[in-house]
């Protein structure tokens, strides 16, 4: 039996339902605002309530000056997810905010992970996305960032990645993953839609860490979305890679399924800390990509009805269902 998830006409922010029709602006697709992934002892990989003030002027300033609409925000269980933040950097910035619900890759896993069920794991999800986020109120409205680390899932993260197919297929949202450098998303892909899980609600992450465009190209064929979301993280891969690579996809015809965004991750990658910021993605990327010829309709379909209609199901703009995406659109 193939199930089809409920499309939605709006997006689940931490303020409540927003109207797809009303995010005019552009929305960075896989970031983090609060989170905690140290390991170290060094808070490198630390964006705590000490950095609200710099995160929140980054955003509100983005708002101002291109119109950002919307952040969806992968942080999830065991990553430092912090809901009631999340809502204050959303109100004293003017950006709508998606949390999200799931886990991360498997040394990120917390106790909870060990040896549960996929039953339970899938029940823990979907009580969090119908009932919210402990006692804050606020509901999850993606699941992800949910991680995978070489070319096949672990045994732990194929439990998890199909925990979060269930939870989607039983409540609508759609699923964010996290490629370890890229590696594994069709191993992740085909777990995923195994359940039944339409396509083109997964986005397959870090695919701009990957040197392979014919990996690109079957993924966005499949219907799923191809992450570019580590731009500007030049010491894992260099910007002048990924937008070879994102060209290449988009002459192949696959513009309607590309996500965009920079996954800032560490407070040293903030712009008062002398990082590239979440701004990096427009003040410097997409100009190069401009030069290069992608017009304002791309990077308008990429920026902003890509990411609605994969939160969603449906087009932005149109309202309608989109089981295969939009046409395919060239440079």
């Amino acid at each position: 039996m193939r199930h089809h998830p409920t499309q939605q006409h709006a997006v689940r922010t931490v303020a409540g339902p927003l109207p797809v029709s009303s995010v005019r602006g552009p929305v960075l697709a896989h970031e983090h605002l609060v989170l905690d992934i140290d390991r170290t002892g060094h808070r490198a990989a630390v964006l705590d309530t000490g950095h609200l003030p710099a995160v929140t002027a980054e955003l509100a300033a983005l708002r101002g000056e291109f119109g950002l609409g919307l952040v969806i925000e992968l942080t999830c269980r065991g990553m430092g997810r912090d809901p009631r933040a999340l809502a204050r950097i959303a109100e004293e910035s003017g950006v709508a905010v998606v949390a999200a619900t799931g886990w991360y890759y498997e040394p990120f896993h917390p106790r909870e992970i060990g040896t549960a069920h996929i039953e339970e794991l899938t029940a823990t999800l979907v009580r969090e996305i119908n009932d919210g986020i402990g006692s804050t109120g606020v509901r999850p409205g993606v699941i992800g960032e949910i991680g995978s680390h070489g070319e096949e899932p672990t045994e732990p993260e194929r439990r998890v990645l199909l925990a979060a197919a269930h939870a989607a297929l039983a409540t609508g949202l759609s699923v964010a993953t996290h490629a370890q450098l890229g590696r594994g998303g069709r191993a992740q892909l085909d777990l995923l839609t195994g359940t039944g899980l339409e396509p083109h609600r997964i986005s397959i992450g870090h695919q701009d860490l990957l040197n392979d465009p014919a990996t690109h190209r079957d993924i966005a064929a499949s219907g799923a979305y191809v992450a570019f979301d580590t731009v500007g993280k030049e010491n894992y891969q260099r910007d002048e890679v990924r937008l070879r690579l994102l060209l290449a996809l988009l002459e192949a015809g696959h513009a309607d399924r590309v996500l965009l965004s920079c996954d800032i991750s560490r407070h040293g990658y903030l712009e008062s800390e002398g990082g590239q910021g979440y701004g990096h993605l427009f003040r410097t990327f997409l100009p190069q990509a401009r030069a290069a010829g992608v017009d304002e309709d791309l990077i308008d379909l990429m920026t902003r009805r890509n990411p609605l209609r994969f939160l969603t199901g449906t087009d932005p703009d149109t309202g309608a269902g989109t089981d295969t995406g939009t046409a395919p659109e060239e440079i």
